[in-house]
């Protein structure tokens, strides 16, 4: 392995930050400090730039096994690490469902090629059916730590309270797609006078704040870690919020497309923004990212949905929902924070990974540990971000397999220039 230095960047610690080196030998940071002096190492300049953690993704659809025609385990990656991102967390509504022992070997051993560090989270229940567990304890012990039904709600009470009590007793956190079949329906955008007005049937805020309130009462009654996925209302968070107040061991994310997009983008019935939950009002636009700038949030996910062009050149009824986000997401985060350096690393680098246990001994295929400090004795697990480069967001220029960006053609400000898991892997826009 090489040794490099990064030379004359803002390195940003948990608490503070100092224009500083940072020594990098065998993968793992040597020294941080002024004018360091490496023998034979690789000179980088990230001079006006900000050094810290390499973001962690705990919401990607990498859709291997079974839809590699949208994306695949090597080309997720590899738009994560131009995005910045050190490890994802591949998600298992896939084809099989990784819900089985078997399914996450297979896919640890796809990840094994990877460009960077994937981790599987798999599913609370068989096929995600929301009714017979899955053998969580398999997976679990194959280093997972994450389980979802994600893109399925778990709806059952019984099974959802059962899921937390197993999961408690091994040490694993549960995620929920937060919303109710029977409210949600077949909406595909948010419920309300644009919804009506465009004749489009609407997917209520309530399907999904009502199974927040469920859940974080089964959290209180039955114990376990309950993380909840891409909200995306204001009344959610502050739902979460409350319950963090009250000591119950929950946490949440929000996606990028949540606090950047309202749901008046619908309007051009362009299929490019339909998700679920689905963008919302503009009140919930700005509560979303106050949320993030004052860090009720702990992480910014990305939930990145690749699809192929075929399957979203249809009808905004009949097109499957989903963006991309792995490559956008720091810049429109950035933005979020107002320039809180601080504030961007916890909920890109350090908050996902202490959700997903990135940060505890090796599970997977991981090659280093995510989300720590840039300090003498930490794994290089590292970005660089160039906080003031402002670029066009050009979806046939996207590493992804798929196009169906919602910010193509925006102007954006904030660009990674390296990404670093052990060695350089993205730099000064090539792979290395």
């Amino acid at each position: 392995m090489s040794t490099f230095i990064i030379r004359g960047g803002t390195v940003v610690h948990a608490a503070s930050s100092e224009r500083a080196d940072v020594l990098v030998r065998d993968g793992r940071i040597i020294e941080v400090g002024t004018n360091l002096n490496g023998t034979a190492a690789i000179e980088i300049d990230a001079s006006g730039c900000l050094v810290g953690p390499a973001f962690v993704d705990l919401h990607a659809h990498l859709r291997e096994p079974g839809n590699e025609a949208a994306e695949t385990i090597e080309s997720g990656a590899r738009a994560g690490a131009v995005g910045g991102y050190g490890a994802v967390v591949a998600m298992p509504n896939t084809t099989p469902t990784i819900d089985s022992a078997a399914v996450v070997g297979y896919v640890y051993e796809r990840a094994r090629h990877a460009v960077i560090d994937v981790a599987v989270a798999g599913a609370i229940t068989i096929g995600r059916e929301g009714k017979n567990l899955a053998p969580m304890a398999e997976m679990a012990a194959l280093g997972v730590r994450l389980f979802t039904d994600d893109g399925n709600g778990v709806q059952h009470g019984g099974v959802m309270r059962r899921a937390l009590r197993y999961s408690s007793a091994l040490g694993v956190r549960l995620a929920q797609h937060c919303e109710m079949d029977d409210l949600a329906g077949s909406g595909v955008m948010n419920d309300g006078p644009l919804a009506a007005r465009l004749g489009l049937a609407g997917r209520s805020a309530l399907a999904e704040e009502i199974m927040v309130m469920r859940d974080i009462e089964f959290v209180r009654a039955s114990g376990g870690r309950l993380h909840f996925l891409h909200l995306s209302t204001r009344r959610s968070v502050e739902l979460v919020a409350a319950a963090k107040a009250d000591g119950l061991d929950v946490t949440c994310e929000v996606a990028p497309h949540h606090f950047t997009l309202s749901e008046d983008r619908c309007a051009s019935f362009d299929p490019v923004f339909k998700v679920h939950p689905p963008l919302r009002s503009m009140a919930d636009v700005e509560g979303l990212r106050l949320a993030v700038a004052r860090g009720d949030i702990d992480a910014v996910a990305t939930d990145h949905a690749p699809h192929t062009p075929e399957s979203k050149d249809g009808t905004f009824d009949d097109a499957p929902p989903g963006m991309l986000g792995l490559e956008t997401a720091a810049a429109l985060t950035w933005d979020a924070v107002n320039g809180d350096a601080h504030a961007f690393f916890n909920v890109l680098s350090r908050g996902p990974a202490r959700v997903a246990q990135l940060r505890a001994g090796e599970l997977g295929v991981r090659r280093v540990a995510h989300g720590g400090d840039v300090a003498p004795g930490e794994d290089a697990s590292l970005v660089i971000f160039d906080p003031s480069d402002s670029w066009t967001v050009d979806r046939h220029a996207l590493q992804s397999r798929a196009i169906n960006t919602p910010f193509h053609d925006m102007v954006v400000t904030g660009r990674v220039r390296g990404t670093f898991v052990g060695e350089p892997v993205w730099l000064n826009g090539e792979f290395r």
